[in-house]
């Protein structure tokens, strides 16, 4: 050795140390942040407490300085030994004892730096083999020992031949392994404790992923929806105490040595199976729940019991009876929270659903004694709205504070949000500082969730038995195959025919399984209120909608091509059909050749509610996309306006006939009547009824083939007549030549909904009058025995019994209408029916909450304008009377049959419909204020009530009763 090795070598020894020892970490810590590491946390000075404690820039300085003592090392090393790249670990061993010794750290950054400086290759080949093992395992005290072993193996092979380099990479990581067991771990730090910018790195290096944690995102299929739920609450900031999972079949035994349960700090062990707390089965009280588990033995042996209790038969039984397949048990272990309060709470009354109150039992103690079923616990319900919550019956005389009430009311109701409006059914529990909750999962008897929104345009009313068994696997049928379109493969598992479904012989939209269509494919759930009411529609997720990208461009594609596709069927079918079933009068036809004729309208039917679904949907999307307003688009040919300006300009022609001031007094069937009897009333008339039999398919419900068409009964059309000859409208002028692109983009989508609505309505009134002929063979030989009896009747039955097949049916016919027209009147009888139902109700009477003698009712603005008058009440058209410009139609629904009144009124009130629906429109044309989608306003709203309707802004005010 040289003299000048000598004294490297002398200066290695001592140098190196020194340099370990300097508290670089502690100086850059205490400069930025004030704060002393040696006593925070552990007291070490290292890099993993400068991020902890200091924060993200604080770590960042804290790496560079300790890097640059490793590689300051090896250089120093290098340069008296250039040859000996032993000296060079030397050199690294002495740094990290001076570090261990002096700076109260591992030295781990010193090394990986200095191995970098010292062997590249080698640094980087460690890294590739320990950070995927650590990434995989996510163990990090036997990640680390990996780390070593693999570091020291790797220097080992990149010098074989020398025993004194071999010999001092063992002393170097043995050194390394060693400390890591004398000093107290950083990385074992609550996460939660951290700087807010080093928690996610610092959890990452804790490797607790090992044992998931409820901070990672967890995977239902794999650790069970309780865990999974619990993991997403806890992410998204509610306070779910800290928890870890043991997925089916892993080892428990790194979860044991991490975990440290002890009198102070308790833990609880929970069952997370997989297939627990799905929106059909709850599995509560099926699986065990262990308590105060306060040491390392107990919280094995509690674990062990909890994956047992999968096994139990009544479990197993439970699983046959719901038809699940056996899986698996997650067990779920989290700290456990002294309550001093605690219970459960129900988003929707799970034994009345109609109850519009969040339904809390609580006791004061832990939420153990509630869900025991050993005692009884107190029941609040809790009122809450916009504006927050308020205490409902039962809440005053209870132990538990208001404030907690009202605030566990709150986020239930924000979880049920949460959780697509799914209702829920939430355990939680009151620390005396702190509300914890401790699960959330479906209220499964709830399921599933059934809107009317929609539906009761669509649909409206109370609905026979024969309406319903043709509507609705036509309905269900068209949107199946437009899913389908878009979904292709991930349709599987989806039934289409539970798309809608009568409940209190209402139309219902199965909002659960169309929030679960339009998540798969990529939409929000609340797409189908978008496209046909124009709600707020989030921003789809980009993976998603990339993914049924192929799907939503086949979508596209038939949006594109519905004008010719709709020219195309309407030249090979709707038109030969027309020509068909009109080429022999209903009245020359046999039962057979009528049920021919209903055999031959059906499938075209099917075509046609293909468009009379699309077309509006198309037009909706297109107008959203392009924001154009309704007042720009010109009405003229959809059914309900055509009509109307037709009949107007028939007594426009009228009034130049006759002698108007002579007739100012007559009413409509003396009008009629002086008609009768003179040349032009004559030929009045002739026109008048062309006019009805090119409009007289027309109806008060369209797609209902129970309610009677205008051509049947022409009153309410002669009334209109008579209205528009003594007090000409002045229908609203469609500037179509100053049309841009964007608007005739949506012209188009208009024009074509007309032309889809006109042929379904007509090919569903000539299925009416079908029914209605056959139905006189039977009044005729005593197989039925009113009028209206064949709607009381299935397809099916009257398919069977027509070919004999029911001879049974025939026996009981009878008494099976008489039992169904006594159902049909008791739901008719029903004040009112809610928009949202939950499960199935079994409620068979419902009452409105009564509406205070002023207030605010929010719709949808439909048409502009101001009007105020006297509130008329109409619910079907047989109740017309005297309709002035001061009077204020508040009707359930409009279709196009509703033209005829709506026209003669000041203001419409609807209780549902859209910017798009029948009323909306007519109103536009007449330049008369509307409102829509007011819940239940014909049983909140009284007859001669004033009120004042802003077709602006949407909102009905009442101002006096």
């Amino acid at each position: 050795m040289t003299l000048t090795q000598l004294w490297g070598s002398l200066l290695i020894f001592i140098a190196c140390p020194l340099l370990g020892g300097l508290p670089l970490i502690d100086w850059i810590t205490y400069g930025l942040t004030g704060r002393k590491l040696a006593r925070l946390g552990t007291g070490n000075i290292s890099v993993s407490a400068a991020f902890y404690h200091g924060g993200t820039v604080v770590g960042i300085l804290a790496v560079l300085s300790e890097a640059a003592k490793g590689i300051a090392a090896v250089f120093l090393a290098r340069w008296f030994f250039p040859s000996q790249p032993v000296w060079e670990l030397i050199a690294l061993i002495a740094l990290v004892a001076g570090r261990y010794w002096m700076g109260k750290g591992a030295g781990t950054t010193n090394v990986f730096w200095g191995i970098v400086a010292h062997d590249w290759k080698a640094a980087l080949l460690t890294v590739l083999i320990g950070g995927i093992s650590f990434t995989i395992f996510r163990e990090r005290k036997s990640g680390r020992l990996v780390g070593l072993f693999v570091l020291a193996l790797i220097l080992a092979l990149r010098h074989p031949n020398s025993s004194e380099y071999i010999a001092a990479a063992i002393a170097l990581v043995g050194l390394l392994a060693w400390i890591y067991q004398k000093i107290p771990d950083d990385l074992d730090l609550p996460s939660r404790s951290a700087k807010a910018g080093s928690r996610k790195l610092f959890r990452f290096f804790q490797g607790d992923r090992a044992i998931p944690s409820l901070n990672d995102k967890l995977d239902a299929r794999k650790v069970g929806q309780k865990a999974a739920t619990l993991s997403r609450l806890k992410r998204l900031g509610y306070d779910v105490p800290d928890g870890w999972v043991l997925p089916p079949g892993d080892d428990p035994q790194p979860l044991l040595a991490f975990l440290e349960p002890s009198v102070e700090n308790p833990l609880v062990v929970r069952s997370s199976a997989i297939g627990e707390d799905s929106e059909t089965a709850s599995a509560a009280g099926q699986y065990i729940t262990i308590l105060n588990v306060t040491s390392r033995e107990a919280l094995q042996a509690a674990i062990l019991d909890c994956q047992t209790s999968y096994s139990l038969p009544s479990a197993v039984r439970y699983r046959q009876d719901r038809n699940q397949t056996n899986a698996a048990m997650a067990v779920l272990i989290q700290k456990q929270v002294r309550g001093v309060f605690s219970g459960v709470a129900f988003s929707r009354d799970p034994i009345n659903p109609l109850n519009t109150a969040v339904v809390i039992e609580a006791l004061p103690g832990d939420a153990a004694r509630v869900v025991s079923g050993k005692v009884t616990p107190e029941r609040y319900y809790i009122e809450v709205g916009a504006n927050g919550s308020s205490p409902g019956q039962n809440s005053e005389n209870g132990d538990v504070p208001r404030e907690l009430l009202q605030l566990v009311a709150q986020i239930t109701r924000e979880i049920e949000d949460l959780y697509h409006g799914i209702p829920q059914d939430i355990e939680w529990t009151f620390d005396g500082q702190q509300l914890w909750l401790l699960q959330a999962r479906s209220i499964t008897n709830l399921h599933p969730i059934w809107t009317r929104k929609i539906a009761a345009e669509v649909i409206p009313g109370v609905i026979r038995p024969l309406t319903w068994s043709l509507n609705r696997p036509l309905t269900c049928g068209v949107w199946g195959e437009i899913f389908r379109i878009v979904l292709g493969k991930r349709s599987r598992g989806l039934d289409f025919n539970e798309t809608a479904t009568l409940h209190y012989q209402r139309a219902y939209f199965n909002a659960t399984l169309l929030g679960e269509i339009f998540r798969r494919m990529g939409l929000p759930s609340e797409s189908l209120e978008f496209l046909t009411r124009g709600a707020k529609f989030s921003k789809p997720p980009l993976e998603s909608t990339l993914r049924n990208l192929p799907g939503l461009l086949r979508l596209l594609e038939r949006e594109w091509n519905l004008e010719r596709d709709f020219e195309r069927d309407k030249y090979r079918y709707f038109t030969p059909t027309f020509n068909l079933i009109q080429a022999i009068p209903l009245s020359e036809s046999s039962l057979s050749e009528l049920w021919e004729r209903i055999d031959t309208i059906l499938p075209v039917l099917k075509q046609a509610t293909y468009y009379s679904i699309l077309a509006p949907l198309s037009l909706a999307l297109r107008q959203a996309i392009f924001k154009v307003s309704p007042e720009q688009l010109d009405n003229s040919q959809t059914p309900e306006v055509a009509s109307s300006r037709s009949l107007a300009d028939l007594a426009v022609y009228a009034r130049n006939l006759l002698p108007i001031e002579q007739l100012s007094g007559y009413s409509c069937p003396s009008l009629f009547a002086y008609l009768a009897e003179t040349p032009d009333g004559q030929n009045i008339l002739e026109q008048f009824k062309q006019w009805l039999e090119r409009y007289g398919y027309l109806s008060e419900v369209a797609t209902d083939i129970a309610v009677p068409r205008w051509i049947e009964d022409p009153r309410p059309m002669r009334a209109l007549f008579t209205r528009f000859l003594f007090h000409p409208p002045q229908p609203k002028e469609n500037a179509v030549q100053t049309q841009a692109w964007k608007v005739q983009l949506v012209q188009k989508r208009l024009n074509l909904k007309g032309q889809a609505t006109e042929i379904y309505s007509q090919l569903l009134a000539h299925l009416r009058w079908t029914f209605v002929a056959l139905e006189e063979f039977w009044l005729k030989d005593g197989t039925l025995s009113a009028q209206g009896d064949i709607f009381f009747l299935e397809f099916d039955e009257i398919h069977r019994f027509i070919e004999n097949s029911a001879p049974e049916l025939r026996e009981r016919l009878p008494q099976l209408i008489q039992q169904r027209r006594t159902q049909y009147k008791k739901n008719q009888a029903i004040t009112h029916v809610p928009f949202v139902v939950y499960g199935s109700p079994k409620t068979s009477f419902l009452s409105a909450a009564p509406l205070p003698a002023k207030g605010r009712l929010q719709g949808i603005a439909a048409s502009p304008g101001i009007a105020e008058g006297q509130v008329k009440i109409l619910r079907t058209l047989q109740q017309i009377g005297e309709i002035d410009p001061q009077t204020i139609l508040v009707v359930p629904y409009t279709d196009s049959g509703w033209t005829a009144i709506l026209a003669r009124a000041g203001g419409i009130i609807a209780e549902v419909g859209g910017a798009l629906s029948h009323g909306a429109i007519v109103a536009r044309e007449y330049g008369i204020p509307a409102v829509m989608d007011i819940y239940n306003a014909t049983h909140l709203l009284r007859d001669g009530q004033r009120v004042r309707v802003d077709g602006q802004m949407g909102v009905v005010e009442i101002l006096e009763d």
